[in-house]
């Protein structure tokens, strides 16, 4: 699944695209995604601004007092084209601008959504209302991370993959920066250290960092709106990595399923 490094550089990639355009003409191919998709109609007409990130969502806003709320799902990518080039058949969604550049919702797993809801309400849509802050913005820190952590009895790992308490840290990232932080992903939520915390704020913001730049990890389906791959998974320490040494000490990196995701780290640098 795209993770929140995924979805920025997917943003990087449309917003220049369709940021004021005009949607000159609108194809929705398939009736429902993981929700009822807008007609084509809805669509056209439209000119979206205030492109943005939220957690893993992608939201814009159009001069019809409508906004647009767009997930990648599983497999879900954006890619940029014109209407000359031959329609694959995952292209599910496909908005024309009155410049000709052509955005197609490409998914072939069908867990994606593309909604338009009313502005007004989109702050409090059910899917937006409860995410906790950005990993990147100040909102994000030590005081606030060891106060959110009191009483969870979790492993840490599970605790920050929770969109409730952190926005758009999934289970790649979250491998990644237990690992820089030195931090047991097993290791009960509750029982991090304040200076633990800190460590771990930064980790998680640099990891992010370094795979935006990267352009995020291509794994499977994932490439940039124009079609590359990202390279971060060039620079994975633990994730996927299961048996093969340790970076840092060459200890053979450790695996196991937690909450029914894979989970990796190092026995020796992050200890229980």
């Amino acid at each position: 699944m795209p993770e929140l490094p995924e979805v920025e550089t997917t943003l990087h990639g449309v917003q220049p695209v369709l940021e004021g355009q005009r949607i000159a003409h609108a194809e929705v191919r398939v009736p429902t995604l993981r929700l009822p998709t807008p007609q084509a109609s809805e669509f056209e007409g439209r000119t979206f601004r205030n492109f943005r990130r939220r957690n893993k969502y992608i939201l814009a806003e159009s001069d019809t007092d409508t906004s647009l709320i767009l997930h990648l799902g599983m497999s879900g990518r954006l890619t940029l084209t014109t209407s000359a080039s031959p329609i694959l058949k995952h292209d599910h969604i496909l908005l024309t601008t009155t410049q000709g550049q052509q955005v197609r919702f490409h998914d072939p797993r069908r867990f994606g959504l593309v909604l338009l809801v009313p502005t007004p309400e989109l702050s409090h849509h059910p899917l937006l209302r409860d995410i906790g802050p950005e990993p990147l913005t100040d909102a994000f820190n030590t005081t606030y991370l060891h106060n959110a952590l009191q009483g969870k009895t979790i492993p840490v790992k599970t605790a920050i993959m929770d969109g409730k308490l952190v926005a758009g840290v999934g289970n790649i990232y979250a491998s990644e920066s237990l690992f820089r932080a030195k931090i047991h992903p097993l290791k009960p939520a509750n029982t991090l250290t304040k200076k633990q915390c800190t460590t771990l704020v930064g980790c998680i913001q640099e990891t992010l960092h370094d795979a935006i730049a990267a352009g995020g990890s291509s794994l499977r389906d994932f490439s940039h709106s124009e079609g590359q791959l990202g390279y971060f998974q060039h620079s994975f320490a633990v994730y996927g990595r299961k048996g093969q040494p340790c970076p840092v000490c060459a200890t053979p990196i450790a695996a196991q399923v937690v909450n029914q995701r894979n989970t990796f780290w190092c026995p020796t640098c992050q200890k229980a």
